[in-house]
């Protein structure tokens, strides 16, 4: 297994990256303006970490109901499964992007926010909670 964790957004794509190991790993987020651009991108990172999972950030809202950037994030998926033929698993994303700005500094969360690098880490908030549902922890060694 190898899934690249994905906190989807018009204009940045945070990606992350883990396998067996349990481990998310965030990755350099997908900035370029052009849409065309970073779908180029993205299957660059695609190819390179021979991917067999996306694991995709849903934004349901609060009430459990599916606005419009819920919405985006599905058709996503599918242009993912489409483009890739590989599974695709949507994941609650509430508060992981907010999770992820409280981890910055508020002096440096403007700057910081254009590099992706927020979106990055919610994509890493993302795929964890993911590998730890699909991956069971170590027992805990007898003393």
């Amino acid at each position: 297994m190898r899934c690249l964790g994905i906190d989807y957004g018009t204009r940045r794509i945070g990606l992350s990256y883990g396998d067996e190991l349990g481990v998310a790993t965030p990755l350099a987020a997908l900035v370029d303006s052009d849409p065309g651009k970073r779908w180029t991108a993205l299957a660059e990172v695609v190819k390179l970490r021979r991917v067999t999972d996306f694991v995709l950030g849903h934004p349901v809202n609060m009430d459990e109901t599916v606005g419009p950037k819920a919405k985006e994030a599905e058709a996503f998926a599918d242009r993912l499964r489409a483009e890739y033929g590989l599974p695709v698993h949507l994941v609650d994303e509430r508060l992981t992007s907010y999770e992820a700005e409280e981890s910055i500094p508020k002096g440096k969360r403007r700057e910081v926010r254009a590099s992706g690098l927020i979106d990055s880490r919610a994509a890493t908030i993302i795929l964890q909670d993911f590998l730890d549902q699909k991956i069971p922890p170590p027992a805990e060694a007898e003393g």
